[in-house]
């Protein structure tokens, strides 16, 4: 891992992205983030009951909202960042610390007040986790002409996650009544049916025991391994998605949108805009700002399917014969004391999206499978650690 010089608002922006995932692992790709950093973490609190509950489509959100909100601060600059299903990371400059906690805080007072969800939120300084023993590296994955999402390894950023879960570096939330900006905050999509039986959720972590070599060479292994699903297991059409008169998703857009104004309000006047978008996707009417077709794939390049995040994150649409390959190859490296995983089943995929305009290629749309994803492959992990 390197650490380079530079403004430190411009650090990321100036890391140059790779597009082949299957070198994910190579340590030269990563920066280390300057000392003076801050990451950011934040994660829903009893994700899991929420679940069972049927309301992930709702963790999905709070957790996409973490990032929006860190968009929308003014004087927009490019920052890492990576979704987690039932929550978030992220990093930011000094002079950014006290918009980032403003935002934060705001969006726990908003999960509060619109959907009875307990948020944790914290920032924690680099320089707390090196003096820890462990690193914040970045690398910048091209995933298409208009967006590239971050890839974090050196295990910092899961110790921030721990130690906010252990009550420390933890924000309040803000006055009650203050919003988040979560502009382009959206849910629209129809959820994804995997073409070949399955949506299969794959975490998988290094056991810090064992030598990064032979971690970085599973990985490697496991990629060739889904390399032979069609385009690498990714879960969306290379058309893209469909859509609905009628998306599921919009009820939590309407909240994360209305403002100051009533929800049914904000829900009908959603409504009324899907439906006439609707009849332009159905219809593949262009309009000045978008081309449907050409928008569609757009999401489908633009989709995070596949990240780093101090561990592997896949979200595969797959079939039985290739998840028992995986979790075989898996379980022998965990047996070996190279790693610890947990995978899990289920029948669709779901998108969260970020779409700051609808005439510009820069949206971005965070796939988890639809059932609980990366938060229930979660508890196999943590229990192949023995917690």
């Amino acid at each position: 891992m390197v650490m380079i010089n530079l403004p430190k608002d411009l650090f990321y922006n100036q890391i140059q992205p790779f597009s082949d995932f299957t070198r994910v692992t190579e340590l030269d790709l990563y920066h280390s983030l300057p000392d003076d950093w801050i990451v950011g973490v934040a994660d829903v609190v009893d994700s899991t009951g929420a679940i069972e509950a049927g309301l992930y489509k709702t963790i999905n959100t709070i957790g996409a909202s973490i990032i929006a909100a860190q968009f929308n601060i003014p004087g927009k600059m490019q920052f890492p960042y990576v979704f987690g299903g039932d929550g978030a990371a992220f990093a930011i400059w000094p002079a950014r610390r006290e918009a980032s906690k403003d935002a934060l805080m705001a969006v726990k007072r908003w999960a509060f007040e619109e959907f009875n969800m307990i948020l944790r939120v914290a920032l924690v300084p680099v320089r707390e986790i090196r003096a820890a023993g462990l690193d914040v590296a970045v690398a910048r994955f091209q995933v298409s002409d208009g967006v590239d999402y971050a890839m974090f390894r050196g295990g910092g950023v899961v110790w921030a996650e721990n130690k906010m879960k252990e009550g420390e570096f933890q924000l309040e939330m803000a006055a009650e009544g203050i919003q988040p900006d979560l502009s382009g905050l959206s849910c629209r999509w129809t959820p994804l049916k995997p073409k070949r039986g399955m949506v299969l959720s794959v975490l998988v972590s290094p056991n810090s025991g064992a030598a990064s070599g032979a971690f970085r060479e599973v990985v490697h292994e496991l990629l060739e391994l889904v390399h032979h699903l069609e385009r690498d297991g990714h879960p969306v059409p290379v058309e893209g998605p469909t859509t609905s008169w009628q998306p599921k998703g919009v009820t939590q857009e309407a909240h994360a949108s209305r403002g100051k104004q009533p929800y049914w309000r904000r829900l009908i006047e959603l409504r009324v805009r899907v439906f006439i978008a609707w009849l332009f996707f159905l219809t593949n009417t262009s309009t000045s700002e978008i081309n449907p077709s050409e928008y569609r794939a757009e999401v489908s390049s633009n989709t995070d399917f596949r990240k780093f995040d101090d561990g592997l994150k896949l979200t595969l649409d797959c079939d039985e014969p290739m998840a028992l390959q995986i979790e075989e190859l898996l379980e022998k490296a965990r047996l070996d004391g190279v790693l610890y995983y947990g995978t899990y089943r289920q029948k669709e995929a779901m998108m969260t999206c970020i779409v700051p305009s609808t005439a510009t290629n820069d949206h971005m749309h965070f796939v988890d499978g639809a059932s609980g994803g990366y938060a229930r492959a979660s508890i196999m992990l943590k229990k192949s650690q023995g917690k």
